[in-house]
């Protein structure tokens, strides 16, 4: 068990960046609806127009 839990560790200390926001990515997607990003997205927005100029739009 304790080997198992030391290839764990290797594993993860391999993962690009990119693979771990993939896997992330697809877990969140798994938990969360549309709704969800809907919102996020959303609250987003409003905060980058809130740091932006209004030359930028």
């Amino acid at each position: 068990m304790a080997q198992n839990s030391q290839n764990n560790n290797n594993n993860q200390e391999n993962m690009s960046r990119e693979e771990a926001g993939r896997k992330g990515g697809k877990q969140t997607s798994k938990n969360h609806d549309k709704q969800f990003y809907e919102e996020v997205g959303q609250k987003g927005g409003e905060q980058r127009s809130k740091n932006q100029e209004k030359q930028f739009y």
